[in-house]
């Protein structure tokens, strides 16, 4: 999605309008239209860079006149005090724009440098880190992108590619065995089916039904040690639900396939970056 322009232009121009509105009261009352000048955007902070096609492009749907030069491309380490790039063109459009880019980058960046300490601590066992669908509500491309970016994986998209049955669904249903059955019985064969349980009976039920994955949730380390023997590979594992940084290293030793993190994307920490206009003698 992040590549589909129409999608791209529509999610920063909602926000430039958002945040511009009838015109930049300040800028507009400082800086004539014609003046040029470079600003930097500068690392304040060691971090795993995302977002800087809608960075950009926040600056070019104001002025595709504005030009870059990057130092760092999305998914590589930045250290602290690093230019990322320089941007060259009319300073009234970049001031306009300055805010909104800065916020689409900082929190992908921020999403993809969390991401990437999760994918550090898993090790380099098979188990994999995934997202979930806490995602900002009409940004879930940009926040899937910038899991990514950090060796992240993604879970499903959305409701559309991807089955997973939850508690509700299988209290709607009426067992897991119902729900599993119905939904092998009304999907394409090619989609996989996965179940999520809170208990051993869970996962035998889930088992017994013909659930391609078994979702461990909220379960204790001794609990979920007792699944993955129980499962023994007839099925793949994914933990969830209340994961923490500190017990990745734990949780990849039990034999999971993947440890997803709500965390990544629903209360991430913005990274610290900030754009620098340059003295006009200097940016010559």
């Amino acid at each position: 999605m992040i590549n589909d322009l129409s999608y791209l232009d529509s999610v920063i121009k909602r926000a430039l309008a958002e945040d511009i509105g009838p015109g930049d009261l300040t800028t507009d009352s400082i800086i004539e239209p014609h003046l040029t000048g470079t600003a930097e955007l500068l690392a304040r902070e060691g971090l795993i860079l995302a977002g800087i096609p809608v960075f950009s492009r926040a600056f070019s749907l104001l002025d595709p006149g504005v030009q870059f030069e990057y130092a760092y491309q999305d998914g590589a380490v930045v250290p602290s005090g690093a230019v990322i790039c320089r941007i060259s063109g009319r300073l009234a459009p970049i001031l306009k724009a300055e805010r909104t880019a800065l916020n689409f980058v900082q929190r992908m960046s921020g999403i993809a440098t969390l991401t990437n300490e999760y994918v550090r601590r898993a090790g380099e066992g098979k188990v994999k880190i995934l997202d979930t669908r806490k995602t900002v509500p009409g940004l879930r491309a940009l926040d899937k992108y910038a899991v990514r970016m950090g060796g992240g994986s993604n879970h499903r998209i959305g409701l559309f590619d991807g089955i997973l049955i939850k508690d509700n669904h299988i209290a709607a249903a009426g067992s897991i065995t119902k729900a599993v059955a119905l939904a092998k019985k009304r999907s394409p064969h090619t989609v996989r089916v996965e179940v999520e349980v809170e208990t051993l009976a869970g996962v035998q039920e889930a088992l017994e039904s013909g659930a391609d994955i078994i979702l461990l949730d909220n379960m204790t380390v001794d609990v979920m040690k007792q699944a993955v023997n129980a499962i023994n590979h007839r099925a793949l594992v994914e933990v969830s639900g209340g994961v923490k940084l500190e017990k990745i290293p734990e949780l990849a030793e039990i034999g999971v396939d993947f440890i997803s993190v709500g965390a990544l994307t629903h209360s991430v920490k913005a990274v610290d970056l900030s754009l620098e206009i340059l003295p006009q003698d200097k940016g010559k």
